[in-house]
């Protein structure tokens, strides 16, 4: 699907040069003197290198169009991860290196979001909140002030994020898949 080039926005995938780019950054300029154009900063997804590009604002760009699939999660093993689709029952394997740290997050029959792009799988998408057990953490220091804080602590999947004081070992929080980030104590 092609798309003006002042609709380019982050996160968003486009087909440029016969690869696959993912948007990281992109500023609309109008200078003084000439046309306006969008500056993009672009990651490729197959070969993980960067590109800046200036596109007129009357060029166009195509939109990748990505299917997404809902399936659940099944087991990993030292290459990759194994989903299920729950109403087909039909079994994939997503290499570990696509979804990356994310990876450890996955817990039996969680249901995720699958991208695919030319029937290959690109990216996974989580639930925006997951629920971790809390392994290890630190005892919290008296006299800190409240707001500032934190201190770290390992969940058990091995992941380390920083959680408030009053967290102890044991304990079960929520966790923000997006940035790896402590949400709430349940």
């Amino acid at each position: 699907m092609k798309i003006n080039a002042g609709e380019i926005r982050v996160g968003m995938l486009i087909e440029y040069k016969n690869d696959l780019w993912q948007v990281l950054k992109t500023q609309h300029v109008k200078p003084g003197k000439g046309g306006a154009f969008a500056q993009v900063e672009m990651k490729s997804v197959n070969k993980n290198t960067k590109l800046n590009e200036r596109f007129r604002s009357n060029e166009t760009v195509e939109k990748a169009s990505l299917e997404e699939i809902n399936y659940n999660f099944l087991y990993e093993d030292e290459n990759g991860y194994f989903f299920i689709q729950p109403k087909t029952f039909e079994q994939i394997e997503i290499k570990k290196d696509i979804i990356g740290e994310k990876g450890k997050l996955l817990t039996e029959n969680l249901e995720v979001s699958v991208s695919f792009y030319n029937d290959a799988p690109i990216s996974v998408d989580l639930p925006n909140q997951v629920t971790c057990k809390i392994e290890t953490t630190d005892a919290a220091l008296k006299g800190q002030t409240v707001s500032s804080s934190y201190k770290p602590a390992v969940l058990d999947n091995g992941l380390n994020i920083q959680v408030p004081p009053f967290i102890e070992s044991g304990d079960e929080v929520i966790i923000d898949t997006r940035n790896l980030e402590y949400v709430k104590k349940i």
